[in-house]
């Protein structure tokens, strides 16, 4: 069995939500309820937030401390709050509202991955001073990114880690988070233990941290992954460049290095923490491009769009597509495709020009005017969600707007819920909100418009329909 060096081994970890295996889920939910609640004192928003927490699906029968637990990983791991403990005042940080309005979970993991490092205050305060007395500076992803791209320069060909092993070469080893040793180091004992057929301790409990981040990579589409080897995504070559190349480090902790200090002083520091993880989130650069993420070439979308469909096509920006990388943008487009095959199929060909995306500065309250076979028009709001894995998403927002739009036009008007992951798209159907709602097949709370959680009983899943000239 394969040992780090006593004098260099030190155990990192990290908090491991105990919603793990429903992350992606659980993170878009809380989101966009922390964004819903407006500044106030930390007690009233923890309260808010612990309520909301309460009522997602599965956590009304749990324990209040289970419950308080996921709030305190929420908003310690992934930056979701920022506070000011001078002033007592509490407010939802910019990295929540921002996977709130976009919906796009691989671009969140991107962010959170590019800011997480040791030492920070996603610690508890004993364990994050040995780590500070330790003298460890690390950041993950990083030195990931850096062992896969030299990794496959030095054997040349794909070079991959599993979580064994980037817990035992560099998550666990002081000459890596410590030292900060070469990556070529790290490759060469890697590349000596396989040789020597070294068994590694493949333990649940050890490999865990490492491991998240590894999945955490993944889900960020920076890795892909085959059995239980880790592959560096060339195809996110940009992205990953800006890893590699990153100087970005929170420098809060490094006055207490090689001091006295007392625990308790390390909270002074958790406030600046949590504005470093939130700052500087504009930009287009960790925006997913969908198109690629789901493996489309250009061209081939563009077939999806016929000369039939005159009207929209004399309008259509072929530039905005190649360069989009806006989430309800290319939802809305892949409903144009799949309300044109819809059409088609039924036999109403002669229909297809009524199909038409609706500028979003008219405001009229929906995406898309279709039409039905019988030439009866048909409204769809479009509402997208981008996650690496199939998700069970149940919510979405109406604006006042599409609230009093969806009022008027009755059995008329739809919402498309399209969930989009690399494997599978999902899309489910939900025909006059309204009515639904007064029955109670869905749920709603006012908040600039309505909340929505719906169910089954609220529509019906489709087939998402790829156009066919």
């Amino acid at each position: 069995m394969y040992q780090i060096p006593p004098n260099y081994f030190f155990r990192l970890h990290q908090i491991r939500p105990r919603f793990k295996n429903d992350i992606e889920n659980v993170l878009l939910y809380i989101s966009t309820k922390i964004s819903n609640i407006k500044p106030k004192s930390i007690s009233s928003f923890n309260q808010n937030l612990f309520n909301s927490i309460k009522l997602y699906t599965g956590n009304s029968i749990k324990s209040d401390k289970t419950i308080d637990n996921w709030r305190t990983e929420i908003s310690s791991l992934f930056g979701f709050i920022e506070k000011n403990s001078v002033q007592n005042i509490a407010k939802a940080g910019n990295i929540a509202i921002k996977l709130s309005k976009e919906q796009d979970l691989v671009q969140f993991f991107k962010y959170f991955l590019f800011y997480f490092q040791y030492p920070a205050a996603h610690i508890k305060s004993h364990k994050l001073k040995d780590i500070i007395d330790s003298n460890i500076h690390f950041k993950p992803t990083q030195y990931f990114l850096k062992v896969f791209e030299a990794g496959e320069k030095i054997t040349k060909k794909r070079f991959s880690l599993n979580k064994a092993e980037a817990t035992h070469f560099i998550y666990n080893d002081l000459r890596v988070t410590r030292d900060n040793c070469s990556v070529s180091e790290v490759i060469d004992r890697i590349i000596a233990n396989r040789n020597s057929n070294t068994m590694l301790d493949w333990s649940g409990d050890i490999i865990r941290y490492a491991g998240d981040i590894l999945d955490y990579m993944l889900i960020a589409d920076l890795l892909v992954k085959h059995g239980n080897n880790y592959y560096i995504n060339w195809g996110t070559r940009e992205v990953i460049t800006s890893f590699l190349q990153s100087d970005s480090y929170f420098n809060g902790y490094d006055k207490f290095y090689k001091k006295n200090y007392n625990v308790s002083e390390l909270k002074f520091v958790e406030d600046d923490w949590f504005r470093y993880v939130n700052n500087d989130l504009g930009g287009n650069l960790f925006k997913t491009d969908v198109l690629k993420y789901l493996g489309i070439e250009e061209n081939s979308y563009l077939k999806l769009l016929s000369d039939e469909i005159e009207t929209f096509e004399n309008k259509l920006d072929y530039n905005n597509i190649k360069n989009t990388k806006e989430i309800g943008d290319f939802g809305e487009s892949l409903i144009i495709g799949h309300e044109n095959m819809r059409i088609k199929l039924g036999g109403r060909s002669d229909l297809l020009h009524i199909i038409k995306k609706i500028p979003t500065h008219f405001a009229v309250g929906y995406d898309i005017q279709s039409v039905e076979l019988d030439a009866k028009k048909r409204y769809i709001e479009v509402k997208s969600t981008i996650s690496s894995k199939s998700l069970n998403f149940y919510n979405f927002h109406l604006t006042p707007n599409e609230w009093a739009t969806a009022d008027t036009l009755t059995n008329r008007y739809f919402v498309y819920r399209l969930m989009i992951s690399k494997h599978k798209q999902k899309l489910f159907i939900i025909q006059d909100p309204i009515s639904q709602y007064k029955k109670d097949n869905l749920k709603m709370s006012p908040r600039y418009g309505a909340d929505i959680i719906f169910s089954e009983k609220s529509g019906k899943w489709s087939e998402l329909l790829i156009w066919k000239k």
